[in-house]
């Protein structure tokens, strides 16, 4: 193990207690509204939803990390971190793997189509990509790599240990929100709560996402985003983010259109050995991914309550 590794974990041990669950995503499986239902009965990072530190920031040590979690460390609630670009990132998985070995990880996987189109509009609005989506799943590796769901799944079980990772589905999360949260909560040790009946209206925040009125002026704004959170000044992002300046880099241009189903299948085809695996590897029936006959639907949801009851 190197001397960095060696440091990190010396830290943890003496000063704070490191996360204990982590929720991975990937992007676009509404994680957002997780982290919002899990911060009132959770200790998450403050101010921000995703501190990118086992992907991206590690360098910067622990202590830059654990200033993100509220202190004195209240025991009574444990530790986390909502961070869906950990998923398919292997730095991240062996980082966590090494200095959070106990902690437990639990992945949400959508209809990989649909999250792969919600990824690439938000990057869009953002300004992170100007092509169109069948473009943009040939060029940009992110929208295919994250929707490699049996892959990383079985790599984060061979990190973590298939006990202390939990595989979810979106299709419970969007239509029995409240089954899903006690089955959360049973697998990270808190106490089940009850939703509130906003809390069961989950909000789609990509489906008011429009491209960027000025390609130019949006990339700036997100570079300064992230430059005014790795300086820990996540207040005024998000104080940027939510004014008028901040609107006027992330809305106003045209609206997206509907994707064509030809798209659609010709994408699905790429994702399908992927989803034919992670049927056999979790024994479950991914027929509503495949095909968009209604029948199908209701055949992963029943999967996943009588998963949750058993």
């Amino acid at each position: 193990m190197s001397n960095s590794y060696c440091n990190q974990i010396t830290r943890i041990t003496n000063e704070q207690s490191p996360p204990s669950f982590f929720v991975i995503g990937p992007p676009r499986t509404g994680t957002s509204w997780i982290h919002d239902v899990l911060s009132q009965y959770t200790s998450l990072p403050n101010h921000i939803k995703e501190t990118r530190f086992f992907d991206l920031h590690f360098d910067l040590g622990m202590d830059w990390y654990l200033r993100y979690f509220s202190k004195p460390n209240d025991s009574s609630k444990p530790r986390g971190e909502v961070a869906p670009t950990y998923f398919a990132s292997t730095q991240a998985r062996e980082r966590i793997a090494r200095t959070c070995p106990g902690a437990k990880v639990i992945c949400i996987f959508r209809h990989p189509v649909e999250r792969a189109l919600s990824l690439y509009r938000i990057k869009r609005a953002y300004g992170m990509v100007r092509c169109s989506f069948e473009d943009a799943v040939l060029f940009d590796p992110e929208l295919l790599e994250s929707g490699k769901y049996a892959t990383y799944l079985k790599s984060w079980y061979h990190a973590m240990g298939s006990a202390q990772v939990l595989a979810t589905f979106y299709d419970q999360l969007r239509d029995r929100s409240q089954a899903y949260v006690d089955e959360i909560a049973d697998f990270i040790g808190i106490r089940r709560f009850e939703l509130s009946a906003a809390q069961r209206r989950l909000v789609h925040p990509s489906e008011g996402f429009t491209q960027p009125r000025n390609f130019m002026f949006t990339r700036i704004g997100v570079a300064l985003a992230n430059r005014l959170k790795a300086e820990h000044l996540d207040r005024i992002a998000l104080a940027i983010r939510k004014s008028a300046l901040g609107r006027t880099f992330l809305s106003g241009g045209d609206p997206f259109t509907p994707l064509s189903p030809i798209i659609s299948r010709a994408v699905l085809d790429m994702f399908l050995p992927e989803v034919e695996s992670l049927e056999t590897m979790l024994n479950v029936d991914l027929s509503a991914w495949k095909s968009k006959e209604k029948e199908h639907k209701m055949s992963l949801i029943d999967y996943m309550t009588l998963h949750s009851c058993g």
